[in-house]
C-alpha cells in the first residue's frame, strides 16, 4: 500500500473542522438525539430510542477533550441524563447494543468526569446486556425476544458491545460480567470469521444443543458476501478483545480479518459497502455500487488501537507490524480527510460523506435506509481515529 499518509497537521485541521461542526450542531441535537443517518446530508432529531444514540454524545466528548470548551461537556451531560433515563425505565434496550449506547456516552463521562450518574447507566445496561447471554450457545442474543428459533443468533457488531462488560468487571470487581465477555467473543471467533479471514455478519445457533448452524447476513449483499462493516467490526473488535484479554488467537483473528479488509479496498482504500464489489465489477447496468466511509474508520481506529497494544507489549518483535498499522490507518485517513469528509456544512452537518446503513439487495432482509448519506458511527468513529492519532495517550471509551 504505497500512498500518500495523512500528516500530523493534516490530522490536526481534520480535528479542528470536526470540532467545528459539532459546534455547529449543538443547538439542534443537545435536547434531541441525532437520527442514525442523514437524508439529504442532514440529521433529522430524534428520540433517544435508537441503537445509535450513543455517537453523538462521544463526539461531544471527544469534541471536549480536543477543546476543553464547556460547552461540549455541558451539551453531552445533558446525554447522559437522557441515557440515565433511558436505562432507567428500560426505553428500547431489549437487544444487545448496550455498548454502541452507553460506552461512548457514559463510560466516556465517567472517565473524563468523574460523573456518578454516568457511572451508574453504564453499570445498568452491563446488567442489561448480559441478561441477554445464552449459556448454552455461550454467546449474547442480538435482537429479538429470548427463546424463539429465530432470534437464537448473534451478530459480529457484538465484538463493540462486550467492552463495556470489561469495564464492568473493573469497576466493580465482579468477573462476571466480562466471563460473559470472554465467552461471547470465543464464540465469535470461532464461528463468524471464515477461513480466509472475511465475516459473517450474524449467525444461528441451535436452540436445543447451543451447537452452531449456520452463518447469514441482514445487512450485506448476500449470506455468502462479506457486509464491509460487518468486517469492520471485526477487525475493531479483535483489537478491542485483544486489549482487554491478550490472547494470541484474537490477535490472529485480527491480523487476518485485517488483511481480508485490505486485499478487497478499491483504489481510493475506501471499501463498497459489501466487499463482494471492487472497482472491477462495482459498476453495473449504469450504476455504481454506495461506499461506506463509516467502515474505513471503524478500521483506522482497529489498526491504531492494536497498535498502541503491541507498543505497551515493548517486544521487538512487534515493531515492524506497528509501524505497518499505523501507515495504512493514516493511508485510509488521508483518502477520508481529502476526499470524504464534509467540506460544505451548508450541504450536510455530519462529519463523513458516503456512508450506508443499509442497502436493500434480493438476497438480505434489511430495510433501504441511510445509503450514501452521513452516519452517525461514520462521525463518530472518524473523530476517534483522529484523536488517537492527535493524541497518542488518549483514554479510549471503549
Amino acid at each position: 500500500m504505497n500512498k500518500q499518509q495523512i500528516t500530523d497537521d493534516e490530522v490536526k485541521k481534520a480535528l479542528a473542522a470536526c470540532v467545528e461542526q459539532v459546534r455547529r450542531n449543538i443547538p439542534e441535537y443537545t435536547n434531541n438525539s441525532q437520527n442514525h443517518s442523514s437524508v439529504n446530508g442532514f440529521y433529522p432529531k430524534c428520540g433517544n430510542t435508537q441503537w445509535t444514540c450513543g455517537f453523538w454524545p462521544g463526539e461531544l466528548w471527544l469534541s471536549y477533550e480536543a477543546s476543553h470548551e464547556t460547552s461540549f461537556k455541558d451539551a453531552a451531560l445533558v446525554h447522559v441524563q437522557s441515557m440515565k433515563n433511558r436505562i432507567g425505565n428500560k426505553i428500547e434496550v431489549e437487544h444487545h447494543d448496550m455498548g454502541f449506547l452507553y460506552s461512548p456516552s457514559c463510560v466516556a463521562a465517567w472517565k473524563i468526569t468523574g460523573n456518578d450518574d454516568a457511572r451508574s447507566a453504564a453499570l445498568l445496561a452491563a446488567d442489561q446486556l448480559i441478561r441477554r447471554y445464552q449459556p448454552k450457545g455461550q454467546f449474547i442474543q442480538a435482537w429479538g425476544a429470548m427463546g424463539e428459533p429465530q432470534n437464537y443468533r448473534y451478530i459480529i457488531d457484538c465484538l463493540l458491545n462486550t467492552p463495556l462488560l470489561y469495564w464492568a468487571s473493573r469497576e466493580t470487581g465482579d468477573e462476571k460480567y466480562a466471563d460473559i465477555a470472554r465467552a461471547h467473543t470465543q464464540t465469535c471467533m470461532k464461528n463468524s470469521i471464515r477461513p480466509d479471514g472475511s465475516t459473517y455478519h450474524t449467525f444461528f445457533m441451535d436452540i436445543r444443543t447451543g451447537a452452531p448452524l449456520r452463518g447469514a447476513t441482514c445487512q450485506g449483499y448476500s449470506d455468502d458476501s462479506v457486509w464491509a462493516r460487518g468486517q469492520s467490526w471485526g477487525v475493531y473488535g479483535s483489537a478491542l478483545a485483544y486489549r482487554y484479554d491478550p490472547q494470541p488467537a484474537y490477535l490472529e483473528s485480527f491480523r487476518r480479518t485485517l488483511e481480508f479488509f485490505l486485499s478487497r479496498l478499491p483504489s481510493d482504500s475506501v471499501p463498497y459497502w459489501d466487499m463482494i464489489f471492487t472497482d472491477a465489477n462495482a459498476v453495473h447496468d449504469g450504476e455504481t455500487e454506495p461506499r461506506d466511509s463509516s467502515s474505513a474508520s471503524i478500521v483506522c481506529c482497529g489498526l491504531l488501537d492494536m497498535a498502541s497494544r503491541l507498543r505497551e507489549t515493548g517486544a521487538a518483535e512487534y515493531a515492524d507490524e506497528v509501524k505497518k498499522y499505523e501507515r495504512t490507518a493514516r493511508i485510509i485517513l488521508k483518502s477520508l480527510a481529502d476526499n470524504y469528509a464534509v467540506k460544505d456544512s451548508s450541504k450536510a452537518n455530519g462529519l463523513v460523506l458516503h456512508g450506508t446503513y443499509s442497502k436493500k439487495s434480493p438476497y438480505n432482509t434489511c430495510t433501504p435506509e441511510g445509503v450514501d448519506e452521513c452516519v452517525s458511527w461514520g462521525d463518530y468513529f472518524y473523530m476517534e481515529a483522529l484523536t488517537r492519532l492527535s493524541n497518542p495517550g488518549w483514554n479510549l471509551y471503549w
